[in-house]
């Protein structure tokens, strides 16, 4: 066989693999999540201490909480963690790996569902993100989490999600939330000034609201955002890592504060993988998260040990 065609064949694989998930339902984070679960040396660190809590009237509208196994007190910070998938596709038990890690690291981790195109459209998903916030606020502190210390996550669509609550007052107001409940974000390969829409999912998901420029992030920038931290992999080519400098260069032009990482050879999925324990050494987003989120919530940058 002549080398080309080798090089083709090879070429094909990540196509054909795709081709495959989509014939059999197979889903790489619902894989991902599975190993990270019967991954060695998990020990005792995250519990999943709630499962399909109801947070609203329609059928997505259920939530996750985990928890630290041993909590170091009785009031714990909390993260919100909105997943990616364009905005039209996610389930949140596929994301217990992400919760499980901040959990890890001493937080009491949210994971909620929202709806998804075609069902939902912008704004529709933001609606549901802070009837979710307003849940967590109202009702975490039942599982030892602090409703004063609130921070939010998310990776690509749900860093887009993790945003627009930390930085376009309306979300919160429109749930009867107080503005400041959010108190800091750690936004993964995140979409935050993309508009005009030219790929699909971008126009499938905002494509018909007539103002683009309200749908960016970065045109909501304030100067008493709560602090973000931006993480980014230079070798995004979903989400360039131009959506981060930009954010981080509006932030500092309005005295916002915040922090930007851009991980050397990272790829778009690679921040949200580098959460699960199998695949954590590859890069410190995890543990760059957990100190700036902590640190920016008034706590020691090192969770407590037990």
């Amino acid at each position: 066989m002549a080398r080309s065609s080798q090089r083709r064949r090879w070429s094909n694989l990540p196509r054909r693999a795709a081709e495959l998930v989509d014939r059999f339902g197979w889903s790489p984070v619902a894989l991902l999540n599975k190993v990270d679960r019967l991954y060695p040396g998990r020990g005792d660190k995250a519990r999943r201490a709630a499962e399909g809590i109801r947070f609203g009237p329609h059928a997505r509208h259920h939530l996750d909480v985990w928890v630290p196994s041993h909590p170091a007190s009785a009031k714990l910070p909390v993260v919100v963690f909105f997943y990616g998938g364009g905005w039209h596709a996610g389930e949140r038990a596929d994301y217990g790996f992400a919760a499980a890690a901040f959990a890890s690291q001493g937080f009491v981790a949210v994971v909620p569902d929202y709806r998804l195109v075609p069902e939902a459209r912008y704004p529709d998903f933001l609606e549901d993100a802070a009837l979710a916030l307003r849940w967590v606020w109202q009702n975490i502190a039942h599982y030892g989490g602090d409703p004063a210390k609130i921070a939010v996550s998310g990776h690509s669509a749900g860093a887009y999600i993790a945003a627009m609550l930390a930085l376009d007052p309306r979300w919160l107001a429109a749930v009867h939330l107080p503005p400041h409940t959010v108190k800091a974000g750690a936004l993964l390969s995140g979409p935050f000034d993309f508009a005009p829409f030219r790929e699909w999912r971008g126009r499938a998901a905002f494509g018909s609201h007539p103002d683009p420029a309200e749908t960016q992030p970065i045109n909501h920038v304030r100067p008493d955002a709560p602090p973000l931290l931006l993480q980014h992999g230079s070798s995004d080519r979903l989400v360039y890592a131009k959506n981060s400098r930009s954010l981080a260069a509006r932030l500092a032009a309005a005295g916002a504060p915040h922090e930007l990482r851009i991980y050397q050879g990272c790829d778009h999925a690679g921040t949200v993988v580098a959460l699960s324990r199998p695949f954590r050494h590859r890069f410190p987003v995890l543990a760059d998260a957990a100190a700036f989120l902590r640190s920016s919530l008034g706590l020691p940058t090192s969770p407590p040990t037990t």
